[in-house]
């Protein structure tokens, strides 16, 4: 069991040709990944491969490096930033676990905060559907612990029913939570079809995490929408009105889950009820944070997953955010690259710019 504040390792294991500027982004977002969940980074460690170790994806020497680090540095947890195969985090787990150390992978710590973020039942249906997907090649672990206990590994017996028991248990589960996001699903497609009725346009929030997505939603809509300054602060899809004045009437405007730099599949696919707004929108807003330093990498991630929706050729506005938080934001440049995209420049926090963009949203929904 972790404390409230566990201290951490970080390990992220790259190309030796990744350039110096991506690695350190990585390693730079894992630590905001760990300080959202509530972890104290001690050590932070990036280490060139040309393959990942098939047995602990890290490799001996830099296992036992971290263990001595922590017995040293008293720390609880050992943050993997990779997706790692259910053998090489078992086995890792086996070498640290008389000084009780965790160890997660980078889909460990993103489900973990998602856990404390959720508060709606969809959202933390969600969040079990996907634990069960990134879990449940793990049982081969529970399974060969089961066996050892039951006096052997590899024979036909207690190990192996277990594993089958298991299984269907995990099935039982997915099959159960589908169902339940099932009737959500319609209950929403539901509410899209009597706005279809009345005429209602929909515009759909989105971007990469921490771009400010819910207080555009907030400043616009006065909707009141959880705010703050970390890492999937928001989970659950919020729709409300939006009036626009030069337009001389409503759409509805849609904020849901942010984006982020390598997000599996599996948590996609999982939060696809909560996206469906976003897949049945008219108008994208692509929220971007203007002072973030990895500002054109972020924005391609989120075209990505966007693509991967399918809804990549949907129409767009480029939302450049926080506008106050850096004295010299390149406009001319950002407009000229992002052209097509109906760039606006604003700040949620002053206000400014917002009039331009109601302006736009009008434009684009004609």
């Amino acid at each position: 069991m972790l404390s409230a504040k566990p201290r951490a390792i970080l390990i992220d294991v790259i190309p030796p040709r990744m350039p110096d500027k991506v690695a350190q982004r990585r390693i730079y977002e894992l630590e905001n990944l760990t300080r959202t969940y509530g972890g104290i980074v001690v050590v932070k460690i990036v280490q060139k491969r040309a393959l990942p170790d098939y047995k602990t994806y890290i490799g001996s020497g830099k296992l036992e490096e971290m263990v001595n680090i922590a017995k040293s540095e008293k720390v609880e947890l050992i943050v993997v930033n990779n997706i790692l195969k259910p053998h090489q985090i078992y086995n890792i787990e086996k070498r640290v676990e008389r000084d009780r150390v965790a160890v997660w992978d980078r889909i460990d710590m993103i489900l973990k905060i998602f856990q404390k973020h959720a508060t709606t039942i969809e959202a933390k249906l969600q969040i079990r559907l996907a634990g069960i997907r990134h879990m449940g090649p793990r049982i081969f672990r529970m399974g060969l612990e089961l066996g050892q206990q039951q006096g052997g590994i590899g024979v036909r017996g207690g190990g192996e029913t277990n594993i089958e028991i298991m299984k269907r248990h995990l099935a039982e589960q997915e099959r159960s939570i589908k169902s339940q996001l099932e009737k959500i699903s319609r209950t929403r497609n539901g509410h899209r079809v009597r706005r279809d009725r009345l005429g209602l346009k929909t515009a759909s929030i989105v971007g990469y995490t921490n771009a400010g997505k819910s207080s555009i939603l907030n400043v616009l809509t006065r909707k009141g929408a959880y705010v703050a300054d970390e890492l999937f602060a928001t989970l659950d899809t919020r729709v409300s009105k939006l009036w626009l004045p030069d337009a001389q009437k409503e759409v509805l405007l849609s904020d849901t889950i942010g984006f982020i730099q390598d997000l599996p599949p599996q948590l996609i696919d999982a939060f696809r009820s909560t996206l469906e707004e976003t897949i049945d929108a008219e108008l994208i807003l692509h929220v971007i944070d203007a002072s973030d330093p990895f500002i054109h990498e972020k924005i391609e991630e989120v075209e990505k997953i966007l693509d991967r929706l399918g809804v990549g050729e949907t129409p767009k506005i480029y939302v450049f955010n926080k506008i106050d938080l850096k004295k010299k934001i390149p406009r001319t440049t950002l407009k000229k690259r992002y052209k097509e995209m109906t760039p606006v420049f604003v700040s949620a926090l002053s206000g400014q710019g917002l009039e331009e963009l109601k302006l736009q949203i009008a434009k684009r929904l004609e």
